[in-house]
């Protein structure tokens, strides 16, 4: 054993510093951490709220995100967590690893898009790594990218004899993407067309999974006595709403009204003035005539249950 040991030492020794090198690393959890790296919609909604991992919560995906204004993180009655991509198979996930606590009530805004399993989302969001997964290597393009940057900048620095330049780097972008301005009706078209070719044939079978997410989240929810409620998303009715809509919102429905979860559906209730596109509202015109509307609902859901 000892021979075997010693004839392999080089490569033991390599593969321990490989580990104790990733330990130290994920440790520090740079991709949350450090400014150097790309930031996740949950990464950035935690950094906004001051790293408050508990709380009320406004969960869906980007058109929740440009369609719910906080007056301020800090007096909001909602937590405004729209995740690019956000299924609820990823809200499963985040309730799962105990990543967030929600706390007083769950509002969840589901679009055309939300209950989409293939849909393919941001690989960056933390619950997707593996346990078994080297740090290193689950983020490996994104050390790429600062690492690329940071030996340009030591070259830059050591070249112009700068000490200002060795350690400098671009902090990446921490807000979430908002909706200004409006699609012309070409782009809209087109997109239209392109949701239409990637989407609109399907049916249940390309739901399952989060319809079986949202069965967990309405257990979770009746298991901690939250207050559950939900909003369907506003879509731009100028455009025919994609085929799979009616049984998916059906199906959907059926399960919300079983379990007694107020519904507030707004999914062709707006002017198409007020988009940007076909699933954001305008952040100048749409969004806030949202806020007023979800907000004003919620106070009567919690005027009424006192």
């Amino acid at each position: 054993m000892m021979a075997i040991l010693r004839k392999n030492s080089f490569v033991l020794l390599l593969l321990a510093a490989f580990v104790l090198t990733d330990v130290a690393v994920s440790l520090w959890d740079p991709m949350v951490t450090s400014r150097r790296f790309y930031k996740n919609d949950f990464t950035k909604t935690l950094y906004h709220h001051d790293w408050t991992a508990h709380g009320p919560v406004f969960y869906g995906n980007s058109a929740v995100t440009g369609a719910y204004i906080e007056p301020d993180a800090k007096k909001s009655p909602l937590i405004e967590m729209g995740l690019s991509y956000g299924k609820l198979t990823d809200l499963k996930a985040i309730l799962e690893q105990e990543r967030f606590q929600v706390e007083e009530q769950l509002v969840i805004g589901i679009d055309v898009h939300t209950m989409i399993d293939s849909l393919e989302t941001d690989p960056t969001y933390q619950w997707f790594k593996k346990p078994y997964q080297p740090y290193l290597y689950a983020y490996r393009d994104y050390f790429r990218d600062s690492g690329t940057e940071f030996v340009r900048q030591l070259y830059m620095g050591a070249v112009e004899l700068d000490p200002t330049k060795l350690l400098a780097y671009q902090p990446r972008w921490i807000d979430k993407e908002l909706y200004f301005g409006h699609k012309t009706e070409e782009e809209l078209r087109k997109k239209w067309a392109d949701y239409d070719k990637r989407f609109g044939w399907m049916g249940e079978p390309d739901y399952r999974e989060n319809l079986a997410a949202l069965d967990w989240l309405l257990a979770y929810a009746k298991e901690r006595s939250l207050p559950l409620r939900v909003v369907w998303m506003p879509w731009n009715r100028g455009y025919e709403l994609p085929r799979y809509m009616p049984g998916l919102q059906q199906a959907v429905n059926a399960r919300l009204q079983a379990a007694g979860v107020p519904v507030l559906d707004k999914l062709q209730g707006y002017d198409p003035r007020l988009f940007h596109d076909l699933v954001h509202l305008s952040r100048q015109e749409g969004a806030p005539v949202f806020t007023k509307e979800v907000d004003a609902w919620l106070a009567s859901l919690a005027k009424s249950s006192k």
